[in-house]
């Protein structure tokens, strides 16, 4: 009789379990897609569990098979589901991260809503444990009273005239890219870079600098960790998670825990090593360390593996959106010489043929500006941004029921003929010196309190780079080169980045 009661209990509670999981995975997203069905939205068919991941993941793995056109519409390798998906659906699609919805938006109005509002009516994505492992706690995932702490000690420490005093490194990291191009090609008129590999560490020497006060070389291994643990985190940023997986001893996990376990260990060690140096300096792990007044008066410190975590965040992101935006700048002036030679012109009637530049001359530099603003539109940094909807809200004349992930495509509303003309794919820096059609249609460094707190950096590292190659070098595309953006981090070149260089 009990064991006839037991099994009853336990079937009961099965039963319980499978309602619960078919409300879920069948009936929400079943609502959720006649929700916006009647409001005209549409998109592919939703699988149980997996949603549309491995439509995605094979879209992606078709497009990086092989090299594309020379051109710059690049959302058909950054964003080839809403490439291939918006011409059937529409400008606004709904497809689904596993039984969540995801709305893949490019309109700028709403975007800017959903920037602007971002910590009110929607946030940052909660992000799967594989993925959490490689940012931790630090400002790129970060939210709520955490994340303003972090933002709070991090505006200080890229505000404009803190980056400005970091020019001179900037200049010495740069020079020593220099010398090893003349070392490796003496004697040598013209010579061939792959240059997306020497200017991610030259990228990588900067951050050093002005995080740790220490070069590249010292901070080698944790960049080459990073990279290695970066890949993985992609993979599985495009995958559905399965609760726990990430404790099975599988082969990515696996080295996954290596990779996090072995960068921690060498990052705490540089600031352990560094702590009294830095009581002194004005570097950014300085002001990671030390104790700050908060907005209410309150004194607010990080842990140390916080500080970890935001040296991580800081590296990557700071690596990796600026050394591929130098990469991409290059190649356009590569493939339009007469913008090339306006640069050039320019440059050497500001600063000569030898003279680095200060922070004033660099804002002399106007061509140079007008380059990074059109390469920052074609190639965007990111290519696209994730947030979610914390309430039920009202986007324009869509009706959005909370817990909606928004899928931004930065890429697609920069490419967008009807806010840049016919002429939206090509290389236009001139469109810069004219209104836009739309204030909304550029957002290259994101919006809102989340923005991109580096971009004073990123822009100055950028402008300093261009004008000192081109003091030196005229350059043009490698018949070599193979295009291939893909998304990662940023949007890097698949094969690299040849560039033919010719001394002055």
């Amino acid at each position: 009789m009990h064991h006839l009661i037991l099994l009853l209990v336990v079937f009961n509670l099965l039963l319980v379990f499978a309602a619960r999981i078919a409300y879920s995975i069948i009936w929400v997203p079943w609502i959720i897609a006649r929700h916006f069905h009647k409001q005209g939205i549409r998109g592919p068919s939703y699988r149980p569990i997996k949603g549309n991941a491995e439509e995605i993941r094979s879209m992606f793995a078709e497009v990086q098979s092989k090299p594309m056109a020379l051109c710059h519409d690049t959302l058909q390798r950054v964003c080839p589901f809403y490439h291939r998906w918006s011409p059937m659906y529409g400008k606004t699609v709904l497809y689904w991260h596993g039984s969540k919805p995801r709305l893949v938006i490019s309109d700028p109005d709403i975007i800017k809503e959903v920037l602007l509002k971002t910590g009110e009516w929607f946030e940052r994505m909660d992000t799967n444990p594989s993925v959490k492992q490689f940012f931790g706690k630090g400002i790129l995932t970060s939210k709520g009273e955490s994340w303003a702490t972090h933002r709070m000690i991090a505006n200080q420490a890229f505000k404009v005239e803190q980056v400005k005093s970091w020019i001179p490194e900037i200049i010495d990291s740069t020079k020593l890219m220099f010398y090893k191009w003349e070392n490796e090609n003496r004697g040598d008129g013209e010579f061939e870079i792959e240059v997306n590999r020497d200017v991610h560490d030259l990228s990588a020497d900067i951050i050093s600098r002005v995080a740790f006060g220490s070069s590249y070389q010292e901070g080698k291994e944790i960049f080459e960790l990073q990279e290695q643990h970066c890949k993985l985190v992609f993979l599985a940023s495009r995958s559905v998670y399965i609760p726990g997986f990430r404790f099975l001893p599988t082969k990515k996990n696996r080295e996954r825990k290596r990779l996090e376990k072995k960068t921690r260990e060498l990052i705490r060690v540089l600031i352990e090593d560094s702590h009294k140096a830095l009581k002194n300096s004005d570097n950014l792990l300085s002001l990671l360390i030390s104790s700050h007044k908060s907005f209410n008066n309150e004194t607010q410190t990080l842990g140390l593996d916080e500080i970890i975590d935001d040296c991580k965040n800081f590296y990557m992101a700071g690596k990796e959106t600026n050394a591929n935006s130098i990469s991409w700048a290059l190649f356009l002036l590569g493939l339009n010489q007469e913008w090339q030679s306006k640069a050039r012109e320019e440059v050497l009637r500001v600063l000569g043929p030898h003279t680095p530049p200060t922070a004033e001359t660099l804002s002399d530099l106007k061509f140079a500006s007008l380059i990074i603003q059109e390469t920052l539109r074609l190639y965007a940094m990111p290519g696209s941004i994730v947030r979610q909807a914390s309430k039920r809200v009202k986007l324009g004349n869509i009706d959005v029921p909370a817990g909606t992930q928004l899928y931004l495509s930065i890429t697609a509303l920069h490419h967008d003929t009807e806010l840049w003309g016919e002429d939206a794919l090509e290389f236009n820096p001139m469109r810069f010196t004219e209104p836009r059609k739309h204030s909304a249609s550029y957002f290259p460094f994101g919006l809102g309190p989340y923005n991109c707190v580096g971009q004073n950096l990123a822009l100055i590292e950028m402008k300093i780079v261009l004008a000192m190659i081109l003091q030196r070098y005229s350059f043009a595309l490698s018949p070599t080169y193979a295009h291939g953006p893909i998304l990662l981090m940023g949007v890097s070149p698949q094969y690299g980045m040849q560039i033919v260089f010719r001394r002055l």
